[in-house]
């Protein structure tokens, strides 16, 4: 397992919901008439090429895949599949901020265009906008038995894509609690001890609405996938308290961490990725999930609409589900693997570390600690504009 280049990732990929983002690239298909962007399901696919051309475009986001220890421009498992299938990938890291990409691709969507991908990656909560705007295809299981054999019980069927049809986990995490156990002098059990009078000043929350607001809610106990509207502007009001009062530093994207290994910050909103980055250099930085619970989230694999080759990328999708490989992913990434069984392939290595990693609960989660995890429902259409204004107006953006 790469122990240098292992830890960047975390650090440059869960992006803010940034300014207006989100609520901006909303607004601006609502001027358009947001029925007007939905393509029907007759609408959403070609004549597929995979048969006789035997490659795919795959959009990722950077430094979210395993690359060889002695060259960085190779990607083993790419390269084992290209061998095994003869399917040449163009993997392409473009995806920098969800919103961002949405922006790029959605004109050719909207206008039942190509957008010359076959295969990307998006968090959960803006696969919900691809998926209720018809803009990617429902992929072919029978194509991937693999994914439905092995994918984790907690994944398969979000809210927004029941049985996980159009939308399939890259990589999940956790979003909870992380926080200096050395410097704190105390232990951290529950969302609502972020309020304490001793951590005043030194605490963070994440700036980002759609990364923030469930652990808020079950702090106070709040059945995530299932809040409603006067859950979110309880959470709002409880945020601005603690903004008034000076308990929260600032909201940040994936800069927490920096205030967190500086010590300006002592407790903060984290993303469990990071955590095990950071704890390879600072073993006082602790990851929790809250005792009322914590919500685990994907980035998720899409076939957008009219791809060229959407049967190469089902088998492509469904490789990354045999569990030995999705083990040799997870040694890199270090997110929570959406492949329970790979846990087993890691725990038999015969390299020390990369078998210590089977025995992590932020990469597998032990059965006690995926009682207290939860999918949280997504914010819709309907939703999204007002509760962006209101909590955009809280932090500051």
């Amino acid at each position: 397992m790469p122990q240098t280049t292992s830890r960047t990732p975390a650090l440059t990929r869960r992006s803010l919901l940034r300014a207006l983002g989100g609520t901006a690239a909303l607004g601006a298909l609502a001027g358009c008439g947001v029925p007007a962007a939905y393509v029907r399901a007759g609408d959403r696919a070609v004549t597929d090429l995979s048969a006789r051309d035997h490659r795919l475009v795959f959009a990722n986001w950077p430094l979210y895949i395993d690359v060889a220890d002695d060259n960085p421009n190779k990607r083993p498992t790419l390269d084992a599949f290209g061998k095994r299938t003869g399917i040449s990938v163009d993997y392409i890291e473009e995806i920098n901020d969800n919103d961002e990409f949405f922006g790029k691709i959605s004109p050719a969507l909207m206008n039942h265009q190509s957008t010359g991908r076959d295969l990307i990656v998006m968090s959960d909560w803006m696969c919900a906008r691809f998926v209720r705007l018809g803009w990617v295809q429902k992929m072919d299981r029978a194509h991937q038995p693999n994914v439905a054999r092995n994918l984790d019980p907690l994944l398969r069927s979000p809210a927004f894509d029941p049985g996980r049809l159009s939308t399939v986990p890259w990589q999940s995490g956790i979003t909870g609690i992380a926080y200096n156990r050395r410097k704190l002098g105390r232990e951290i059990r529950h969302v609502k001890d972020l309020w304490a009078s001793d951590l005043r000043g030194r605490v963070t929350l994440l700036s980002g609405l759609d990364e923030a607001f469930a652990l808020l809610m079950q702090g106070n106990g709040v059945d995530i996938t299932r809040w409603t509207a006067d859950d979110f502007h309880d959470v709002c009001d409880e945020v601005q308290q603690q903004v008034d009062r000076g308990q929260i530093r600032r909201f940040t994207g994936n800069d927490y961490t920096k205030d967190l290994v500086s010590g300006d910050v002592l407790a903060c909103q984290a993303y469990s990725g990071d955590v095990i980055q950071l704890q390879a250099d600072n073993p006082d930085i602790r990851f929790v999930v809250p005792e009322e619970g914590a919500e685990l989230w994907s980035d998720s694999l899409m076939i957008p609409d009219r791809a060229a080759h959407k049967a190469n990328a089902e088998r492509l999708v469904d490789y990354y589900y045999e569990p030995e490989v999705a083990a040799e992913l997870a040694a890199w990434v270090n997110y929570v693997c959406p492949v329970p069984a790979a846990q087993r392939v890691l725990a038999d290595s015969r390299d020390k570390d990369t078998a210590a990693l089977a025995g992590n609960p932020l990469i597998f989660p032990d059965a006690a600690m995926r009682k207290r995890l939860a999918v949280a429902r997504d914010i819709t259409s309907t939703e999204r504009v007002e509760f962006a204004k209101r909590w955009n107006g809280i932090v500051g953006l």
